[in-house]
């Protein structure tokens, strides 16, 4: 559960805030009573959220650019009478 703090309390013990973090606990910054900042540790961010190039590495195949502008002409001709 994290810990709520107000924006004075965050500025004067700012460091205390930050060991907490390293420790895996989440502060939360309030101003007026309402939350507006969380302190959270950096080896927290949810690997969703990062971009994941080259997940399908070797499980796709991408045909040369000659076939694949060539796919679906026949069936594309007969559509429109190309075969006049």
């Amino acid at each position: 559960m994290a810990t709520t703090v107000n924006m004075h309390e965050a500025k004067t013990n700012l460091s205390r805030l930050v060991e907490k973090a390293t420790r895996g606990e989440s502060v939360v910054i309030a101003k007026a009573g309402k939350p507006v900042a969380r302190i959270v540790p950096i080896d927290t961010i949810a690997p969703a959220k990062q971009k994941r190039i080259g997940f399908l590495a070797g499980q796709v195949t991408v045909p040369d650019a000659k076939a694949f502008n060539e796919l679906g002409n026949d069936e594309i001709a007969a559509m429109f009478g190309g075969d006049e």
